[in-house]
């Protein structure tokens, strides 16, 4: 494969091969560990946890989760947001043999109970202002026992008194446990590092079962092998060839529940050596620009919305804030938009280029490069060192297009998934001759950067013609006045089907639909153009940043009756 076009793009120091050490997961912070015991592995708030720290706490739960039963193989729950816990949860499962299960801390009991017998979960890790909800789908699931931790404990003395005196019971973090249950302290306290299992844990045992599709019908687990986890770490590390190993400061904003915080975001900082500052809630704007300032965060793992707010907080643009150590931002979940690039770019300094990846190869296939001057706007970049890509005929499935033409993007790469978990039609379905069929639209060009027109499922056919929403939105995110959009297909008794836009105004402007419609006739075929156009002050997203485009039209439906 190394006559492919990307190569010639890549960023000088980026190796088109890597050799990946036959190790799990966990190795990579007992490595760390041992380079930088002193180094900060989690930053919280203004504590401090070093590596030589995380790697003890995690072989205390390893001890732990044994004891309580956990075997190799056994699915362990995580529902807790950026804290320190999650990485002492992670790293405690995996070295007691446990397979990780990181579910939405948002979710529903409704939610929760699908994942958790769909997964097979007997033991739930959980922050204590979400121990309740556990506790009412606990019944319709297989959970015999919770394990509990309240956020103060990884606050600093000051702010740990402050938190108990004001927040812990207004927050909901104080909790009385049920019989049964346990506090994750007292397990850390009961048990040393000496306790950790003495199993054999190979790159081939399975590692997570991430959850996907929750928005796209039934929630699929898409199992991943250490190895998987492991070379995806190295492949997002040698992408930024410029890194400073052991002295970076990550900014973990990016939820880690989901796969891309988790991996792009937790598991890289791990391999580097990097110190991550946690961040309970990426909406908290004023949290995150205090943690760039005062931490002088290097890297910034995020999504399209993230950097848009900072591009547009009062604060920011008043430039109160000093923002410029920031070196290397991939955006990924969503389409980045060029202003949103060059704003962000103008403000710190540091490079911010789109990348693209799905929870079946968790998490990186695609990026652009770091330092490249000429990479097309609009494109995901060029595949990671070791995959090789495709775009197949949308038609027959089988037949490679050439560059320019639009199909379905395969992948093959070392951290393409084993399978989805109880789903053998779905996996042979995605899983075909090596290759990952994605189930985005895509086309590459002459030079082997990719471009991805849309998913599969979210095509709009407005009288018979194809309707890629992607592209619509980007004509109407480059009005001026325009904040955030959504577009997708909604019922229309006429065309069957038509194209249907929310738009968020940018603070303090006003936007009418003719405004809007004048915009994307110059820039539009015509069966293409919005027919409807809703304004709203916000747009339905995951917790990742991404427009939940099923959701509007629910609520469209809902709506029209």
């Amino acid at each position: 494969m190394f006559d492919r076009p990307w190569f010639k793009h890549y960023d000088k120091g980026v190796p088109y091969h890597i050799d990946y050490p036959e190790i799990t997961l966990f190795d990579l912070l007992e490595e760390t560990a041992k380079k930088y015991p002193e180094s900060p592995c989690t930053i919280f708030k203004g504590a401090v946890i070093t590596y030589r720290e995380m790697n003890e706490l995690t072989d205390r739960l390893a001890g732990a989760l044994a004891d309580l039963g956990v075997k190799k193989g056994d699915r362990v729950g995580i529902f807790m947001p950026n804290t320190p816990q999650f990485v002492i949860a992670y790293f405690g499962i995996l070295k007691a043999g446990g397979v990780v299960v990181a579910t939405n801390p948002l979710y529903t009991p409704r939610e929760i109970e699908h994942q958790v017998k769909d997964a097979g979960i007997e033991i739930m890790l959980v922050m204590s202002n979400f121990y309740n909800t556990i506790k009412k789908a606990q019944p319709n699931t297989p959970i015999k026992k919770v394990i509990v931790t309240n956020l103060k404990e990884t606050l600093p003395p000051v702010l740990r008194l402050l938190f108990t005196i004001a927040k812990e019971k207004k927050g909901g973090f104080r909790v009385q446990l049920q019989e049964g249950d346990y506090w994750l302290k007292d397990l850390l306290a009961k048990y040393p590092p000496s306790s950790r299992p003495k199993i054999e844990i190979t790159p081939d045992d399975v590692a997570l079962f991430q959850y996907s599709g929750g928005t796209t019908g039934i929630s699929k687990g898409a199992i991943a092998l250490h190895r998987n986890l492991v070379a995806n770490s190295l492949q997002i590390q040698s992408w930024m060839p410029d890194i400073e190993e052991g002295k970076e400061v990550v900014l973990m904003a990016i939820p880690l529940f989901h796969v891309y915080g988790m991996v792009a975001g937790m598991c890289f900082a791990i391999r580097s050596g990097a110190s991550m500052v946690m961040i309970p809630n990426p909406r908290d704007l004023k949290d995150v620009l205090d943690s760039i300032e005062k931490y002088k965060a290097t890297i910034y793992p995020g999504v399209p919305t993230m950097y848009n707010a900072i591009n547009n907080h009062p604060d920011v643009i008043a430039g109160k804030y000093k923002l410029n150590t920031i070196k290397a931002c991939i955006s990924g979940s969503a389409p980045l938009m060029r202003e949103t690039k060059v704003r962000f770019e103008q403000l710190t300094g540091g490079k911010l280029v789109e990348g693209y990846g799905l929870s079946e190869a968790p998490t990186a296939t695609h990026c652009n490069p770091l330092y490249a001057t000429d990479s097309p706007v609009g494109s995901i970049g060029l595949p990671l060192p070791d995959v090789d890509c495709k775009i197949i005929s949308l038609d027959d499935e089988v037949t490679e297009l050439p560059p320019g033409e639009i199909g379905e993007l395969v992948i093959k790469g070392p951290q393409v998934f084993k399978g989805y978990h109880n789903m053998p039609t779905e996996t042979e379905n995605t899983l075909r001759d090596g290759w990952l069929y994605t189930g985005d639209i895509a086309r590459m060009d002459e030079e082997g950067y990719f471009y991805i027109v849309d998913r599969k499922k979210e095509l709009i056919k407005p009288g018979g013609y194809q309707v890629w929403p992607r592209e619509v939105e980007e004509v109407i995110i480059s009005h001026p006045k325009v904040l955030e959009v959504g577009v997708a297909g909604v019922p229309d008794p006429y065309r069957g089907e038509t194209v249907k836009a929310w738009i968020v105004p940018k603070a303090g402007e006003t936007l009418t639909e003719q405004e809007i419609l004048d915009w994307c006739k110059e820039r539009l075929a015509k069966y293409k153009i919005p027919t409807q156009i809703e304004f709203r002050s916000e747009l339905p997203k995951t917790t990742v940043g991404k427009i939940l485009r099923r959701e509007l039209v629910r609520e469209h439906k809902e709506k029209m009756g």
